[in-house]
């Protein structure tokens, strides 16, 4: 049967003792990770956490501008380039700032309170750059939407009649409502803080849920552009997978990979800004890089059921 008995885990409580011992070549048993030997040293896995995090973040750094740039590159080298004239040149711009608002830009402003910088100090900058990236990627957006109807409506082809069409205008007004949610009770000081705890896991779930929207418009956008090109213009069958078929492609799973390893970000827990005066394992171990100065904090006790005995 499986036991219910809690295992508590280590309670620490910063001091200068602790976050002078926490900075020492061989820390105290107290503070050494389960499973590690005497001659690995807290400063290593300090910079273990902390160098998985940075190490992410280059990642995703690398994979949103390969999102763009090869966005921009299908739209040049295969579709003929750029204008702002209502013709097929005008829609080029759609997918590349939509790609860069509500993917790449959207997923980077999400992941503000993942950088442990963020967990100390006041919130209210980091509340307003969180804020400003996420309308900057609203008015690239905007733009991006602008360049589709204005083409649509040149050429005199219908609106809103595609399965990608619906879903990305859903996407782009649930982004709407959420910016303007957030910046009315997040960022403008009236709102009382059961409120902003009583909106706070909605606004965090339509973050991610917005972001997933985005992705699965962006992959039923590639693949309708493919279609479309295949049987209006009279092209070689997607089926046969072209050139520009296989680079559209590849453009797609590097959007599903940015966007994944976002998501993966946005639910670590041990990544995310810590509630005031508590840290998890990590949070810990990422405050504590060397050079660094811990401040006060409790680490609280976490219970935890045992795994199931078999029988």
């Amino acid at each position: 049967m499986c036991s219910t008995k809690p295992r508590i885990l280590t309670t620490w409580t910063f001091t200068e003792e602790l976050a002078d011992s926490c900075l020492r070549t061989e820390p105290p048993g107290a503070l050494q990770s389960e499973g590690t030997t005497g001659g690995q040293s807290l400063e290593c896995i300090i910079r273990m956490a902390s160098g998985w995090f940075y190490l992410s973040c280059l990642v995703l750094g690398s994979l949103g501008s390969m999102c763009i740039l090869f966005t921009v590159y299908w739209m040049q080298y295969w579709r003929g380039g750029f204008a702002w004239n209502g013709s097929i040149y005008m829609f080029n711009w759609h997918p590349v700032l939509m790609v860069a608002g509500m993917v790449v830009f959207y997923g980077g402003a999400s992941l503000v309170y993942r950088l442990p910088q963020s967990w100390v100090g006041p919130k209210l900058p980091w509340k307003l750059l969180h804020a400003a990236l996420h309308l900057m990627a609203f008015v690239l957006t905007v733009v991006g939407l602008v360049a589709v109807f204005t083409f649509h409506n040149h050429g005199r082809i219908a609106n809103l009649y595609t399965l990608h069409s619906w879903l990305g205008i859903t996407t782009v007004f649930l982004f709407a409502c959420q910016w303007f949610l957030g910046f009315a009770v997040f960022l403008l000081p009236w709102a009382s803080l059961w409120l902003r705890s009583l909106l706070k896991p909605i606004h965090v779930f339509f973050g991610a849920a917005i972001l997933s929207l985005s992705i699965a418009s962006v992959i039923s956008g590639i693949n309708e552009k493919l279609f479309f090109i295949s049987l209006k213009n009279g092209t070689r069958p997607y089926s046969s997978l072209p050139s520009e078929a296989v680079f559209a492609n590849s453009t797609g799973m590097l959007v599903v990979a940015f966007g994944l390893l976002v998501l993966y970000i946005l639910l670590a827990s041990s990544w995310k800004r810590p509630e005031p005066g508590i840290l998890t394992d990590r949070q810990l171990l990422l405050q504590l890089r060397p050079g660094s100065w811990p401040f006060p904090v409790t680490y609280m006790p976490v219970a935890s059921r045992q795994p199931c005995e078999s029988w």
